[in-house]
């Protein structure tokens, strides 16, 4: 009877053994078959780099919409300095011009009698002289009373008046000191005048025709010098600390496929619109090659003060079914994907919002190549 006991027992716990053994193994193989997980070898310890997670100086990113504009001083609005009929055109939408390039020409009755008072005045002055001298000559042989020759004298000195006035306003009706000494030597009345171009650019706009009547205040022509363009964005006043003169920031412009140029701040305003409470900014960009053109929207990416925040670099991100994972190690030869949220990029890190915490340690370079082991292993 004890012979059969023992005999039971020992039956028992062969059993016992065997499917402790089996559980031990099926653990085991649960864990080789964790597909988040990879045990890396020699050769893939070559190939990946890692570090501790910490605390890192990081500065946001504000991304300010603006525009481009034509910078005010290197745009000018052309119009007549008399009133007239335009004759010729010389210049259209889109020319470039150099400085005193002639755009087009007016026909001008203001310009005829303009230049028919000088013409009339610059005589009368030779005549008034001679009559003077002889006024002169007269009073002195007793002939004139003073008062005569002073009459004439001034009958002089108004006709120099008139000539100067008529010389001087030629001159505000655009006509250089040269063409007026033209017509004072050949007596000749030239009706039509020029409208010029004040320095080298782009004519930008034009609102002119031929026929058409004219006038001073009327802007024929916006000719504009577009080597240097202004890009222009509106800081939120909360923000505006955040930006100042002389700083360098980096401008996106959409519709050259989000083309980014660098930039220097040359102008903030010193005072808060009332209406959008915001601050006005400008940047001044080189556009030698004139790919950019005024109104084209703009993204101005400007950096705040740096905070400490937890950051990996960029390189340890991996992309997995649309989201962002990072390698965590466990043991010195084991790593596991983990999700993260990640935050604000700032040069070649990015915040971490959650997923890992400061002190546990990462792969920080060939990330890629460990996920692609461990896919690897996950097939076979």
């Amino acid at each position: 009877m004890k012979t059969l006991l023992k005999q039971l027992f020992l039956i028992f716990l062969s059993g016992s053994l065997l499917i402790a053994c089996s559980k031990s193994e099926d653990t085991s193989q649960k864990k080789k078959l964790d597909p988040l997980e990879v045990v890396i070898t020699p050769e893939i310890q070559k190939q990946i780099k890692t570090d501790v997670v910490s605390y890192q100086d990081i500065s946001d990113t504000l991304l300010i919409p603006g525009r481009l504009e034509t910078q005010n001083r290197k745009l000018a609005k052309i119009g007549s300095p008399i009133t007239g009929r335009i004759s010729d055109l010389y210049a259209s939408l889109g020319d470039v011009v150099k400085k005193g390039q002639v755009l087009a020409r007016v026909n001008s009755i203001e310009l005829t009698q303009t230049q028919l008072t000088l013409i009339k005045s610059n005589q009368l002055i030779g005549l008034k002289t001679k009559a003077v001298e002889r006024a002169k000559l007269l009073f002195e042989a007793d002939v004139i009373s003073k008062a005569e020759m002073l009459r004439v004298e001034n009958e002089l000195d108004a006709v120099k008046a008139d000539y100067r006035a008529s010389r001087d306003q030629l001159i505000v009706l655009g006509m250089s000191e040269k063409a007026v000494e033209k017509i004072e030597i050949s007596g000749q009345i030239n009706s039509f005048g020029d409208v010029i171009s004040r320095f080298d650019g782009i004519i930008i706009s034009r609102s002119i025709n031929v026929g058409q009547i004219v006038n001073p205040q009327d802007t024929l022509f916006q000719v504009a010098d577009l080597t240097k363009l202004w890009a222009v964005a509106l800081i939120p006043e909360q923000q505006s600390t955040f930006i100042q003169k002389d700083e360098i920031v980096t401008i996106e412009i959409p519709a050259l496929d989000n083309k980014k140029i660098e930039a220097k701040i040359i102008f903030e305003d010193s005072i808060v619109d009332p209406q959008t409470r915001t601050v006005m900014v400008r940047a001044e960009l080189d556009n030698s090659n004139l790919l950019l053109k005024p109104d084209m929207l703009t993204s101005m990416h400007i950096s705040s003060k740096k905070t400490s925040k937890i950051a990996i670099p960029i390189s340890s991100v991996v992309r997995e079914n649309d989201r962002n994972h990072v390698f965590v190690q466990n043991t010195p030869q084991t790593f596991r994907l983990r999700e993260v949220e990640l935050g604000i990029k700032d040069g070649k890190l990015i915040t971490v919002l959650s997923g890992i915490a400061q002190g546990e340690t990462i792969v920080t370079d060939g990330a890629f190549h460990l996920n692609s082991e461990r896919k690897k292993k996950e097939l076979e």
